[in-house]
């Protein structure tokens, strides 16, 4: 690891309190953001729109699922700087922070399935850090859960008030659980220390930048497609998903982080056109032009019937809605898909 004056990361804790005041910024100069997972899907896409809005970032990531690549045309930008630092660690940066964004955490099946202690640390302890660092800098944190805290839903469409419907010892629950937690973590510093904390609950989001060996199942559905290779379905393809391009939810996510008095909230930001995968399938096969087939195999455990999110807080709060309908999105993504295909 850089020094502290290079990387502004160290372990001197003691040189930052709880009760340090936090740095005024100087006059005329940028914002600062800090975004960790800053080298992942989301965060790599989340440093674009706020290098192009004028502010300074700050990507940490720790690169576990992230990619140097997703950045490596913001290296050498004047007001960009990437941090390769693992955030369960103890966090220290030495200059002023206004917003943190905290979009660290393994987000597909596959990974977190991978790197379960990995996950439950990152949405505890690291969120833990996180929220330290943001009360003794004064930041607005946004933290980037899931729908996953919904569960498999018995309420249609999920509203921001409901529960969830979630098995805290399933095969999915050391990514459903930790997010439930960070939530907790992060109302009770908005409670406890009057933090202006803001809780995205972020639905099935897909566009540049996923990886295709991930298991998320746009990419896959199209990596297979254009192979020729059978598109295979959990059971019959009849549970539903709601897809979100990336470009829309960017545009939330921003609009959520920068309104006034929308601390202490928590909002779905996704799409709400709902389609079975097996929908799905048939768009990628009849966009891609390919001559796969479907395939059906067994359901895994504790895989959700049906998700959708329900934004009429996000239109209320946000003027937000997605523009961007799902077959339009999916011949966005194809051509990029092909080229990762053929190794460009």
């Amino acid at each position: 690891m850089a020094a502290a004056g290079e990387s502004g990361v160290s372990r001197e804790n003691a040189r930052l309190s709880p009760e340090s005041p936090a740095p005024k910024p100087v006059p005329g100069t940028a914002p600062t953001v800090l975004i960790t997972g800053g080298a992942g899907f989301l965060g790599s896409h989340l440093c674009d729109r706020f290098l192009a809005d004028g502010w300074r970032v700050v990507a940490l990531d720790n690169l576990l699922t992230g990619s140097v690549d997703h950045i490596s045309h913001l290296m050498g930008h004047e007001r960009f700087r990437f941090i390769q630092y693992n955030v369960t660690n103890y966090l220290y940066f030495s200059g002023p922070i206004d917003l943190i964004l905290h979009f660290a955490c393994p987000a597909s099946p596959r990974d977190y399935a991978q790197f379960p202690i990995q996950t439950m640390k990152v949405d505890s302890l690291g969120t833990l850090n996180t929220l330290g660092l943001a009360r003794a800098k004064g930041s607005r944190y946004v933290f980037a859960s899931t729908s996953e805290v919904y569960g498999d839903p018995l309420e249609h469409p999920q509203k921001e008030t409901y529960w969830g419907h979630v098995n805290p010892v399933g095969p999915r629950s050391m990514y459903t659980e930790s997010k439930r937690f960070s939530e907790a973590m992060c109302m009770a510093y908005h409670r406890h220390h009057t933090l202006d904390v803001r809780i995205a609950r972020i639905f099935n989001t897909y566009g540049t930048r996923t990886r295709l060996d991930d298991g998320r199942v746009v990419p896959t559905f199209i990596a297979r497609a254009l192979r020729g290779q059978p598109l295979v379905l959990n059971g019959h393809g009849e549970q539903t998903r709601s897809f979100c391009h990336v470009d829309d939810l960017v545009e939330g996510l921003v609009r959520f982080s920068l309104r006034d008095e929308l601390d202490g909230m928590v909002i779905n930001l996704g799409n709400p056109e709902e389609v079975t995968i097996r929908r799905l399938a048939e768009h990628v096969i009849a966009l891609t032009g390919s001559g796969s087939v479907l395939e059906n195999r067994g359901m895994p455990g504790d895989d959700p019937a049906r998700r959708q999110p329900d934004i009429e807080l996000a239109g209320n709060m946000l003027d937000w809605e997605p523009r961007i309908d799902l077959k339009t999105g999916l011949a966005r993504l194809i051509p990029w898909v092909s080229d990762r295909l053929n190794g460009n």
